[in-house]
């Protein structure tokens, strides 16, 4: 059966909960020159929740700061689960996604995406104790892989074949299966599993280093398509491209290059 507007079943699978809890409880209109950031809290060094301030931080957060505030207009920030990132947006709760939500064809027909304000690829995770060597998504085969649901990652993993794939709300959680044995394998967003290891508590788990994405993948702002305020973004990023952009990216351990 074809999904609406063409997005797979599980880009909208936080919409029936979301939906019980946006119906009926929309906030006013704000003030339209202050953008309502919403970002997810598991998406360390993108973004999340701060714990000793309760705050949203990370390079994301801040980059969506830097540029709407440069597009001459106000900042709030909102914690918003990732499964609920884009139900949030249409539901008109959050102005502007800045999460590691990336560009793909199925997301673009109902939001709209900024200018890149960075691009990455994907990594395999296994056991620290686990030898095997993986240099391409097609030779997962039937392998116990985890992913992150509604990823570019998901995606990717199907069109390689991989027949056995585990979703899950975080990468965090991918990690701690991957530990206790209950997956093989972890593909997900490079830099947050390389942050994650380097600055986590010790896990015996690695990076395959000779793994080859299929994909360099688009980071970016996302807004509503109906919205007049994102061209005033585009030009903001255009200005920091070069400059704020890859100082705030160096801040978070991230390569400066967009």
């Amino acid at each position: 059966m074809n999904e609406p507007l063409g997005l797979r079943r599980r880009d909208l699978l936080a919409v029936p909960a979301a939906a019980m809890v946006l119906a009926g409880c929309r906030v006013r209109d704000r003030d339209p020159s202050t953008l309502v950031v919403g970002s997810s809290p598991t998406g360390v060094p993108f973004s999340f929740v701060d714990p000793w301030s309760n705050e949203l931080t990370g390079s994301m957060v801040d980059t969506a700061t830097a540029v709407v505030k440069a597009a001459g207009l106000g900042v709030e920030t909102a914690i918003t689960p990732f499964s609920a990132l884009i139900p949030s947006l249409v539901a008109r709760k959050i102005a502007v996604i800045a999460a590691a939500l990336l560009r793909t064809p199925e997301r673009e027909r109902i939001v709209a995406f900024s200018q890149p304000v960075y691009r990455y690829t994907g990594a395999l995770i296994v056991r620290g104790d686990d030898r095997r060597s993986l240099r391409s998504l097609d030779q997962i085969g039937t392998l116990r892989t985890g992913a992150q649901v509604g990823s570019r990652f998901v995606d990717q993993l199907e069109a390689a074949g991989a027949s056995n794939v585990a979703t899950y709300e975080s990468l965090a959680d991918i990690l701690r299966d991957l530990e206790n044995g209950r997956i093989d394998v972890g593909y997900g967003d490079e830099p947050i599993v390389r942050y994650q290891l380097r600055v986590g508590s010790r896990r015996n788990v690695r990076l395959i280093e000779e793994f080859r994405a299929p994909a360099r993948e688009e980071l970016c702002l996302v807004m509503r398509r109906d919205d007049p305020r994102l061209p005033a973004l585009n030009d903001a990023i255009a200005r920091l491209v070069d400059t704020r952009i890859p100082a705030i990216n160096s801040k978070w351990g991230l390569s400066s290059a967009a």
